[in-house]
């Protein structure tokens, strides 16, 4: 059960990706995994197809190393073999942490924001490359990417609908596990307030310099940006 009022609301969208990641991680077996060297992942990780390049270009992009990559890349592997994860394994991993609501909708826009190229599915590459800011990023790299969360459409602003659209599906994914029970009018009432905080200009969008400025100034959201960095 989660403890939850309507000021603390903005913070979960992010929270909740790293929560439910730190928990596939487990699944994966690679919160517990050793760090052994292994030629065959790495030969693999370079030759095979939906592959990136190699750990070399991804140990320069990531904030991982070499050993770390080697463990994420097994469990990845383990768990999708194909070496791609669609929009319905997004799904199906969030059903199982959620089963007491609907996780569907926000599944669906989790993924959008991991699927950078936008074709449909999310490979190993663009799973470490998101996970790294979400866990070792900045604070600035980790709002860039909860603005791209948010702005569903990626016309570089965020509107009231966009918001609500994200807070519906927080609530409907995590509404009866939060204590004291969220009411239905909770995430409209919620967008109502944090929107109006961050549209400074009153131009009835949020850009990205708004929404870093209002985040950065929330001590709430700060010290969220900090819960996690050292789960693997």
């Amino acid at each position: 059960m989660l403890t939850m009022n309507l000021e603390g609301l903005e913070m979960i969208a992010v929270l909740v990706v790293v929560v439910v990641f730190v928990k596939v991680l487990e699944q994966f077996g690679l919160l517990e995994a050793g760090y052994d060297d292994s030629v065959e992942d790495e030969l693999e990780l370079s030759a095979v197809r939906h592959r990136p390049e190699g750990l070399e270009q991804l140990e320069a992009q990531t904030r991982f190393s070499r050993k770390e990559l080697q463990i994420l890349y097994r469990g990845f592997k383990n768990e999708c073999p194909s070496g791609v994860v669609n929009e319905e394994t997004f799904k199906d991993i969030y059903a199982q942490f959620f089963p007491q609501g609907d996780a569907s909708t926000y599944a669906h826009f989790l993924f959008n924001a991991f699927d950078t190229d936008h074709n449909g599915s999310v490979s190993f590459e663009d799973f470490v490359m998101g996970l790294s800011i979400l866990l070792r990023g900045t604070v600035q790299e980790k709002l860039i990417w909860a603005f791209n969360l948010y702005d569903i459409n990626k016309d570089g602003y965020i509107t009231k609908e966009e918001m609500l659209d994200i807070m519906k599906a927080i609530y409907d994914m995590m509404g009866k596990c939060t204590y004291p029970v969220l009411k239905e009018e909770t995430p409209r009432q919620h967008v109502e307030v944090f929107f109006q905080k961050m549209d400074k200009n009153k131009d009835g969008v949020v850009t990205i310099d708004e929404f870093i400025d209002c985040c950065q100034n929330d001590e709430n959201i700060m010290r969220s940006m900090h819960l996690f960095e050292n789960v693997l």
